[in-house]
């Protein structure tokens, strides 16, 4: 009885890839994903139009001719409430349908780097944070009367296209808990209270003590400040909110990671 002897290839690992070709796997996914972003009206309009309606509605008509102080609390408190929605829908809602339908398995067979799939999704929610805080800053500016400078919409944009991580990480594990049809309702159940109970809606002054003393659990609760002083309210020391931002993202990254590891 013959026996036939088959020869394997060895297997291809992406360090064995050129730079060019790792780097064009990494600018392909972000692409695939801000493209397949931009035409999905279902995922863009409510992340833009919610704190676009909100500050329209709170912000410029209930507040009209109020103090300069206000208006501009007001824009940094529905900058962060737009931030946080791509990094928590954007990640988690996508990764629980694509764990549903097999797509993230699928993903990890292609000889891609393992971390273009992240980061494409990390970029597409960093440029639709982006676009919520220009369209506030033009909001503000246009109907509000409020006056910025170059330097201070500039660093706001800066912190809520970076403070959009750490709502990317919380989407992240989410999504490696939930199925696709639950995400959306579980997050809600995240991202509104969290909203309300930050001092986003309300200032954390008018809210019960024992919800102010509970505010600082909040990753939302820190980066409003960094949102305040970068538009001029306030002289805090940065450098805590920042380092709990960094704290949360982390420690929610390690365990969808894990998890991910573990179920797929």
């Amino acid at each position: 009885m013959a026996t036939v002897e088959v020869s394997s290839t060895p297997s291809i690992t992406i360090g064995e890839m050129p730079l060019r070709r790792v780097w064009g796997a990494y600018v392909a996914e972000a692409r695939s994903e801000c493209l397949r972003y931009l035409r999905a009206p279902g995922f863009l309009l409510p992340v833009t139009l919610f704190p676009t309606m909100f500050y329209l509605l709170f912000g410029i008509v209930m507040d009209h001719g109020g103090n300069a102080d206000m208006a501009r609390y007001l824009l940094a408190s529905y900058g962060v409430f737009g931030v946080m929605s791509p990094g928590l829908f954007g990640f988690g809602v996508s990764l629980a349908i694509e764990r549903d339908i097999g797509l993230l398995t699928l993903k990890r067979a292609l000889p891609m780097p393992p971390g273009a799939y992240l980061l494409g999704k990390m970029l597409m929610a960093m440029m639709a944070a982006g676009t919520v805080i220009v369209l506030l800053l033009a909001l503000a500016v246009g109907l509000a009367h409020v006056t910025l400078t170059t330097g201070q919409a500039g660093m706001l944009l800066l912190i809520g296209m970076l403070g959009v991580l750490p709502f990317c990480a919380m989407g992240m594990f989410v999504g490696t808990l939930v199925k696709g049809q639950g995400a959306p309702g579980v997050l809600n159940l995240i991202y509104l209270p969290m909203s309300f109970l930050s001092g986003l809606w309300i200032p954390l002054s008018m809210l019960p003590p024992t919800l102010q003393r509970i505010a600082p659990i909040w990753p939302s609760a820190h980066l409003q400040p960094l949102a305040l002083r970068a538009l001029g309210v306030g002289q805090l020391d940065p450098w805590p909110h920042i380092l709990v931002l960094g704290a949360y993202g982390m420690a929610f990254l390690l365990l969808a990671a894990r998890r991910l590891q573990r179920l797929g």
